[in-house]
């Protein structure tokens, strides 16, 4: 349990008709955390996000920012700011304009509010770019000027809706590490929407998973990575393999099932005799994927299953992993690096 959460959701619920968007979550945020909600489409998490900015309400439960019941409050009450993915730009407007429109709207006066926005665009990196108009900038710097805009009235808390979905991969690499170095300069709670697994994982204090209208699992990245707690959590955060049943019970000695990441599964010759307290089973590699930095193979365990390993090439090219093809191998694995699923 969270000492003094930013945000407490208390077994909240949002049904649309029959749907279960969101369905009884419960969930605590820390105050000054980049907290991730990470999920594919419809999953819930764009609507707890809503629910806390004020653009929808509960069908059951309360929403508390820090202790104040806010479920039923317009988002003008609400201490938080969105960012969104299409930016939200004035057009007409310069730069310094579109930021300082909601000190204007409170009549801050304009020596003063000007003093903020220099302070702003320096925080985004655009320093000297206050006279130019939206249309003038690259789609990285209008979202470093939505991100100014958000800032500068300094809300409490900085909602994030998928902010980064309209970059390209490069630009949106750097965007990530411009966004935690803001959030750990301003030092608010940062809630950040987004289906994808890298920037979740990149960015995030900690995470919750969304599946369905409810969350699978809250940790840290190594947490959610290294120890899912759920199929579905081993299957959407990056590449796992699930085994279970009888093969299960050749490595571990349970049928209980479990995961394993690919990269953590050593591939060797069939004669190998793997080290002392390591788990191994035979297969044959079925295909060969090589993709420059590593390459992937799809090993097939003797009695049917699949399973995926990932390997650097530190010492090998294209040639030699694709003569793996149809050869006989050996898999072996640390028994700490694999997760037991479900109950």
């Amino acid at each position: 349990m969270i000492k003094n959460p930013a945000i407490r959701f208390d077994n909240v619920s949002r049904h649309f008709g029959e749907i279960k968007a969101v369905h009884q979550v419960d969930l605590e945020i820390g105050d000054g955390e980049f907290f991730s909600m990470l999920g594919p489409s419809g999953s819930g998490k764009t609507t707890c996000l809503r629910m806390i900015a004020g653009f929808d309400r509960p069908s059951e439960g309360k929403i508390f920012l820090y202790d104040r019941d806010v479920s039923n409050l317009p988002p003008y009450e609400r201490p938080v700011n969105t960012v969104f993915q299409d930016y939200a730009l004035f057009p007409h407007m310069t730069i310094e304009d579109n930021i300082a429109y909601g000190l204007m709207i409170k009549g801050m006066p304009k020596i003063k509010r000007m003093k903020r926005v220099d302070e702003m665009l320096n925080l985004v990196r655009l320093p000297g770019f206050g006279y130019r108009k939206p249309s003038q900038l690259s789609g990285g710097q209008r979202q470093r000027v939505a991100l100014a805009r958000a800032l500068i009235n300094q809300p409490k808390v900085l909602l994030l809706d998928e902010p980064l979905g309209a970059l390209d991969l490069k630009l949106r690499q750097q965007m990530q590490v411009e966004l935690k170095n803001i959030q750990r300069e301003v030092g608010i709670t940062f809630i950040f929407v987004t289906h994808d697994q890298e920037e979740a994982i990149t960015m995030s204090d900690r995470i919750a998973v969304f599946s369905e209208g409810k969350i699978e699992q809250v940790g840290s990245p190594s947490d959610i990575y290294e120890r899912p707690a759920t199929e579905f959590v081993a299957g959407f955060v990056g590449t796992s393999n699930l085994v279970s049943g009888e093969i299960a019970k050749r490595a571990t000695g349970s049928t209980k099932t479990f995961s394993i990441r690919p990269e953590k599964i050593h591939l060797g010759f069939a004669g190998d005799t793997p080290a002392a307290g390591m788990a191994a089973l035979d297969g044959t590699v079925r295909d060969v994927v090589y993709l420059g930095l590593y390459t992937r193979y799809l090993v097939e365990i003797e009695g049917g299953a699949d399973l995926v390993v990932i390997e650097q090439n530190l010492k090998t090219t294209s040639m030699d992993v694709l003569s793996a093809k149809g050869q006989k191998v050996k898999l072996s694995w640390h028994p700490d690096h694999i997760s037991h699923l479900g109950s």
